[in-house]
């Protein structure tokens, strides 16, 4: 039988999509953000702040990430996927990606939050915004810790108050 002949664009295609696909499914969170009219200045700051955050952030051919999708079966996408988009995947905390994109569109104005993708499935834009709100894992739990600890707390300082009390009429 005679072997299928592929071109070399289209096994760069293929292997691209397949590079796009491990991202997507190695990523916490992914957003996808508009970025036309950004300065260089801008986006070099912003990619600094990525990678300081363990996030991958990258340019993409909208075609070949909605084939990415499509392979994985992650729907949702297909109306977000046009015009000039880039793509930040979330290696580390989950949230890091909208946290960045979310706070650098305040003072950038050219960059949005179009939409994301968050335990494999899609999330809208007023999803990004809401999850980029959310504190840190770390601040979480300082948070719930500083919770448990309250009543505790208080227990021992009422403990200590009537020791006080019982020497002090000891003493009397």
């Amino acid at each position: 039988m005679a072997e299928e002949r592929k071109s070399e664009a289209r096994v760069q295609k293929e292997a691209h999509v397949e590079e796009i696909k491990e991202l997507i499914k190695n990523c916490n969170g992914m957003v996808v953000v508009s970025y036309q009219g950004i300065s260089v200045a801008d986006d070099t700051q912003l990619r600094s702040k990525f990678r300081a955050e363990n996030v991958k952030y990258k340019v993409l051919k909208n075609r070949l990430v909605q084939r990415a999708f499509q392979e994985l079966g992650i729907q949702g996408f297909d109306g977000h996927l046009e015009g000039s988009s880039a793509f930040a995947f979330a290696n580390g905390d989950a949230l890091a990606a909208a946290k960045i994109v979310v706070e650098g569109s305040k003072t950038i104005k050219s960059l949005k939050a179009k939409c994301g993708l968050m335990d494999g499935a899609y999330i809208d834009e007023n999803t990004v915004t809401k999850l980029a709100s959310i504190p840190s894992k770390e601040v979480l739990l300082a948070q719930l810790l500083g919770l448990l600890q309250s009543p505790i707390s208080g227990f021992a300082r009422a403990i200590k108050q009537v020791a006080e009390k019982d020497q002090s009429a000891a003493e009397a």
